[in-house]
């Protein structure tokens, strides 16, 4: 029987497979590493690959159609492919690269494995995120400590061959906890014919040769061109990319047509002809209102179906699995695409604005709370670097504008704007959510404008400051174990019970979110702020660290601070709570009135009745 036909559970090494292609030595030019204990035939591989141009939504299309053979009963492993130098994404900048999505374990990488863990709702890590630095070093330091004695090092088939021992170790360990995937999804960046991807679609080719008939899914994502002066699709850019792909050695399977529009049979037509690729396995991957709906959209066109055909896997499905799975995400895009009850406005100050990729998890976690809270969200971006305290008002309107966001960043452009937009918020009661440099942000508008210490800073920004109640110290390196680094990644924070932090977490005593910072609140200064009336409602559990602000709800309605990254945890079906919280508020600030409602209950805290009056231990009374 093929090795292709056998079930997961049939699967034994294939010992010539190994001998042809396992070998390191001189004598073969079959060189490609195999991790031990890799069985041929038990993974299946799809691979995505973009032409024309990038940034059309391979991340999107890949992590959809993985969701639809997750929810399958399939075990699915992405990895993304990067041509950059880099050794990670930590230093891009968002401009030209869209945010800096950090994984649990501290990996900075792509936006879009934030895609991924939205649309799976499984953790990632680095294995999941690779970078042509990143086999570069590897190959180097391998050859520096005499791993390749013999032979001299190429691109192929050294650098290709460690591209192929990283995604079949991935398929040996990218399942749910650490066990093997049926199916890893492959997306590389950029398009076919950058000269930096070459070595990763050659490796690809390699992977599928190597592994044999149906191991191997390839789908070409092109982009089916609609001239407004013209008033027509046109399909020729798209053929020519097709034609890059097959120069390539690489006959496609799927075609993913992306379009404003949905792809017309006409084009559907050439775009099969000049490709060798099926009608049947021509898609249309138009616009559409949200991604999420996008599975269901490929599901009803059957893609998933021809994928399984293609890989031989219909064996492995689990159809009351689908059954479940389909149930619980309808009752998402069914809230998703409703008629909402509410609208509000919420401001966020970001620098990076005018991209609107720079904050895509933050515009996510909205996305995902808005849904839940049934609100249409009006973002306006808000500039802080021409606000000043005597201007604030003017650019935060109390009537117009629900809550507002201060994000992550780092510099000091527009740091003084932030602070004037957070003492606003804090005087007047409206909702405020603080994300990182927005936790030290509203450190310091509190230590300036309540304790009224002279000239309260950060040291990233004032390194002389008087009071530098945001500073990075040597003790708090030495406690992180990171030098001069960041805490990066997942860390525990300990809730204070009864705190607005705790009833947001559902009562828990711990959580794990995730970390991008350098600078800290100085703990000289924590007793002092204390005092004064701030409340650090989450910390470090051993370590005075302060990871969570807020203010009484006796004073402020919703004001509160992370100095983690709640947005990057923010998923689908388990919205955020500081997202909830925020939204939720946002929306009792411009519904005063809203009736009694399990939402109010839950969410905007309208107090229960007891014996028919009003208890006041969560009442809203806006500070002075």
């Amino acid at each position: 029987m093929p090795p292709s036909n056998r079930s997961s559970s049939d699967v034994k090494a294939d010992p010539g497979f190994l001998a042809q292609f396992g070998r390191s030595d001189e004598t073969t030019e079959f060189y490609s590493p195999i991790p031990d204990g890799y069985q041929r035939g038990r993974h299946r591989y799809v691979v995505v690959v973009g032409t024309v141009m990038s940034g059309l939504g391979k991340g999107i299309f890949s992590s959809s159609v993985a969701k639809l053979l997750k929810d399958k009963g399939l075990s699915v492993a992405p990895i993304k492919m990067e041509g950059y130098l880099n050794i990670d994404s930590g230093t891009l900048n968002p401009y030209r690269h869209g945010e800096v999505f950090v994984l649990d374990d501290g990996t900075e990488c792509d936006m879009d494995l934030g895609t991924y863990e939205r649309m799976l709702d499984q953790n990632l890590s680095r294995a999941n995120f690779v970078t042509s630095g990143q086999i570069y070093t590897e190959i180097l330091e391998r050859e520096r400590r005499g791993g390749y004695l013999g032979r001299d090092v190429q691109m192929i088939p050294h650098v290709t061959g460690e591209v192929k021992r990283r995604i079949r170790k991935l398929a040996m360990t990218g399942g749910p906890d650490g066990g093997p995937a049926d199916v890893v999804f492959i997306e590389v960046g950029g398009t076919v014919g950058d000269h930096e991807n070459a070595f990763y679609i050659e490796a690809l080719r390699e992977l599928a040769f190597e592994d044999g008939p149906e191991s191997t899914c390839f789908v070409a994502l092109t982009y089916v061109l609609e001239p407004q002066i013209l008033g027509e699709q046109k399909s020729k850019a798209a053929q020519l990319g097709i034609k890059r792909v097959m120069e390539a050695g690489i006959q496609p399977d799927i075609l993913a047509c992306r379009a404003h529009n949905p792809v017309t049979e006409t084009v559907r037509q050439k775009l099969a002809m000049f490709s060798n690729v099926p009608m049947h396995r021509v898609f249309s991957m138009h616009d559409r209102e949200s991604i999420y709906t996008i599975p269901e959209a490929m599901r009803g066109e059957g893609l998933d179906r021809e994928i399984l055909s293609i890989l031989n896997l219909h064996s492995r499905v689990h159809p009351a699995a689908e059954d479940r799975a389909r149930r619980r995400w309808a009752e998402f895009t069914s809230r998703l695409t409703a008629p909402r009850a509410h609208t509000i406005t919420i401001g966020i100050t970001g620098k990076y604005a005018a991209l609107r990729d720079a904050y895509a998890s933050i515009d996510k976690a909205i996305e995902h709370a808005s849904t839940h809270l049934s609100a249409n969200v009006e973002i306006r971006w808000i500039d802080t670097s021409e606000i000043t305290a005597a201007n604030v008002a003017t650019h935060l309107p109390v009537d117009e504008i629900h809550g507002i966001i201060v994000p992550g960043g780092f510099g000091e452009r527009g740091i003084e704007g932030k602070i004037a937009c957070i003492q606003h918020v804090r005087n007047l009661g409206l909702p405020y959510l603080g994300l990182c440099l927005g936790f030290q942000m509203a450190v310091i508008e509190y230590a300036r404008h309540v304790l009224h210490l002279e000239r309260a800073n950060t040291t990233e920004v004032d390194p002389h400051a008087t009071n530098p109640v945001i500073s990075e110290l040597p003790e708090q390196k030495k406690i992180e174990g990171l030098g001069g680094t960041m805490r990066l990644g997942a860390q525990d924070v300990d809730l204070t019970t009864d705190s607005l932090a705790s009833f947001l977490y559902d009562g828990a005593s711990t959580v794990r979110e995730r970390f991008r910072h350098r600078y800290e609140v100085d703990p000289n200064y924590i007793d002092a702020l204390t005092e004064g009336g701030l409340v650090f409602s989450g910390r470090h559990p051993q370590h005075p660290i302060m990871q969570i602000l807020e203010l009484p709800q006796t004073v402020h309605p919703y004001f509160i601070a992370a100095q983690f990254h709640p947005e990057l945890t923010s998923r689908p079906l388990r919205p955020q709570p500081m997202f909830m919280g925020l939204i939720a508020s946002a929306i009792a600030h411009a519904s005063p009135d809203l009736p009694r409602s399990a939402i109010s209950e839950r969410w905007l805290r309208v107090p229960p009745k007891k014996n028919g009056a009003e208890e006041n231990h969560h009442s809203f009374v806006p500070s002075a």
